[in-house]
């Protein structure tokens, strides 16, 4: 039997001070967004922005719906709005942010998997990584260099052909 080795590589900041000024924007942004999410059954408030290469940021946050699984998660509302409306642009960073209203949120919330394998489409269409913050909403935030140390064995068009 062949073994493999899988490593994912994560960096934690304590705070969001500690980030470079431009992710801070970002996460700036996201959390914006993520106050206007439509989440009535959750109650759990989430937040994307993403940075792409023409220097637009784009917001997205989730949209919640009474006949479930209708609704869309925050990350995916604003990558599909990218590839709508810029499909041209590499997106290089998105930065995550979750806010519950029954709880505090202090350990930070990465993307769902449905929404890392939709990540993981747009960085193997764009041939680059994309970056990826992600915190609750305060404390710690985590960064991820590429959608591949969320996701290390995604699922990809290579499996199709």
């Amino acid at each position: 039997m062949k073994k493999i080795k899988i490593e994912t590589h994560l960096e934690v900041f304590d705070t969001v001070s500690e980030l470079p000024q431009e992710i801070q924007d970002l996460m700036n942004k996201a959390q914006q967004a993520r106050e206007n999410a439509y989440a009535p059954y959750s109650h759990f408030k989430v937040g994307a922005a993403l940075q792409l290469s023409t220097g637009e940021i784009i917001t997205g946050n989730n949209q919640e719906n009474a006949a479930f699984p209708s609704g869309l998660c925050a990350e995916r509302v604003a990558i599909f709005h990218a590839g709508a409306n810029f499909p041209e642009a590499v997106i290089s960073t998105m930065a995550i942010t979750a806010r519950s209203l029954n709880h505090p949120v202090t350990t930070p919330t990465p993307p769902c998997g449905a929404c890392r394998q939709a990540l993981a489409e747009y960085e193997v269409k764009q041939k680059a990584p994309i970056s990826i913050y992600f915190m609750g909403e305060t404390g710690k935030v985590v960064k991820a260099n590429s959608v591949k140390d969320l996701l290390p064995l995604i699922f990809d068009n290579s499996y199709l052909k």
